[in-house]
């Protein structure tokens, strides 16, 4: 039995984590997480870099074992191409690289003979067979991060003036808390364990997705967005690169509204819905087993036969 230890940032969301943990450990493994590569023992025969920046001298430190280095995400705002490349300059060589999409990978811009990966996002099986409880409460449901949402504060005011209620599943920081406090039509859950997110989806009609429009987040998955359509619900998205392509996946799904929709706009969005699936078994492709089980990577890690 290997154990395969992940460094991670500490601050950072990783449902991934959570999925690896379950596969490995299915495969007959185990694993470790360390926020920081310091307490990874010298003798470790597996390291998986959730990167981030991957420091040499602890990489020399770990050279017996076999070192991944994953790229979930292209870097953000500011300089963020000058980030990526600093990694891509700056990076030890590993033996395996995983990167979330082929966008993501050509952004990182690696030229070297390293083997790879590409590893979407997943859902939790059990979001699949989920079931409503009640009729909906709400008409959309917000799920995840929020401080984007900042970013669409004039939306969301036009949002609550067409008296369309909206109920957020997550931490609501600060800032938002103040500029949401004079809108009626919001309400906020809180954190919630991810055992209980899909009920929290089920209390709304649609699921409500988000992102500003700028490069890399319109390039890459929101994981929001699946687990919308992962528990049946159809989606209203502002439109951008990424939601436009899993639009076209899944048609009939998505409805649009642009950043700077109108309260009828909004109303006609709502209205325009189509029902919540309740049989999801075409969705299968969307779990995380299905994400994981034929991954290269384990091959480089376990040898042929894990």
């Amino acid at each position: 039995m290997s154990t395969v230890h992940f460094v991670h940032g500490a601050s950072s969301y990783l449902p991934e984590l959570a999925a690896y943990t379950r596969h490995i450990e299915a495969l007959g493994h185990a694993v470790q997480l360390h926020a920081s590569a310091q307490t990874v023992p010298d003798a470790a025969e597996a390291v998986w870099w959730i990167c981030g920046r991957v420091p040499h001298d602890q990489a020399r430190r770990l050279h017996a074992a076999v070192q991944v280095h994953e790229y979930a995400s292209a870097s953000v705002a500011p300089l963020a191409w000058v980030k990526d490349r600093v990694k891509q300059w700056q990076h030890p060589v590993p033996d395996f690289r995983v990167f979330q999409s082929e966008w993501v990978r050509q952004r990182m811009g690696f030229r070297d003979a390293v083997p790879f990966a590409l590893r979407d996002m997943g859902v939790p099986d059990h979001f699949l067979t989920a079931q409503a409880l009640q009729a909906p409460e709400f008409d959309a449901v917000y799920l995840g991060e929020m401080s984007r949402l900042l970013h669409f504060l004039p939306l969301l005011q036009t949002l609550d003036q067409a008296g369309i209620t909206l109920l957020l599943v997550g931490d609501v920081p600060a800032p938002l808390q103040a500029a949401l406090s004079g809108l009626a039509h919001i309400q906020s859950t809180g954190r919630v364990p991810q055992s209980e997110v899909p009920q929290q989806l089920g209390r709304a009609r649609c699921g409500l997705n988000l992102m500003p429009d700028v490069l890399p987040l319109s390039e890459q998955t929101s994981t929001k967005m699946l687990e919308y359509l992962a528990v049946g619900l159809p989606v209203i998205s502002n439109p951008y690169a990424w939601a436009q392509r899993t639009a076209l996946a899944h048609p009939g799904r998505v409805q649009w509204v642009r950043k700077g929709a109108s309260a009828p706009s909004w109303q006609q969005a709502v209205r325009q819905v189509p029902a919540r699936q309740t049989d999801r078994r075409h969705l299968q492709h969307l779990s995380w087993p299905a994400q994981l089980q034929h991954l290269p990577v384990w091959r480089a890690l376990f040898g042929a036969k894990p």
